[in-house]
């Protein structure tokens, strides 16, 4: 770290597969090698959740959420970021500054419990002013324009009746 950067707090998600849950020492020496190798300060870290994925990443269906608060330079962001990009176990990684934390909220996160959807059916919604009702269209007969005559077909006389 270069003498006139001052390091920044920083909160990092790191998301493995299922397979840190059983082995949650490893991932948290993990993480805490990635951070320490490029100039942060782990000021806390642990687990924070373990869900089921809201798409599959790289063909995992659930993964273990681990949330580290840190103290580093600048640069170190991209580092780690490239780090996790060439790791086997890590899937996704975000980084954010967290200034704002101080030690004792740090220590309080606790994941959100996941609220259950209501799930309707198409049939079963409502109509709304962003979907119109298919009586509320305007009538199609009439409001276009008359076709143009066919390159084989000879041009309307001007005075010809029309059918």
């Amino acid at each position: 770290m270069a003498a006139n950067e001052t390091p920044n707090q920083y909160e990092a998600m790191f998301l493995y597969g299922p397979g840190a849950g059983q082995d949650l020492e490893a991932a948290q020496n993990n993480v805490r090698g990635i951070v320490e190798r490029h100039g942060g300060k782990v000021l806390t870290l642990k687990k924070w959740d373990e869900r089921k994925l809201a798409y599959e990443i790289k063909k995992q269906k659930r993964g273990t959420y681990l949330l580290c608060y840190y103290t580093g330079p600048g640069p170190s962001v991209t580092a780690i970021e490239r780090d996790v990009n060439l790791s086997d176990d890590i899937l996704r990684v975000l980084i954010t500054r967290a200034d704002h934390l101080d030690e004792t909220e740090m220590a309080a996160v606790e994941p959100q419990p996941i609220q259950p959807r209501e799930e309707r059916n198409p049939w079963d919604r409502p109509y709304g002013e962003d979907r119109p009702r298919r009586d509320d269209r305007p009538p199609r007969d009439g409001d276009r324009a008359p076709r143009p005559p066919r390159r084989d077909e000879p041009a309307p006389a001007e005075g010809a009746a029309k059918e």
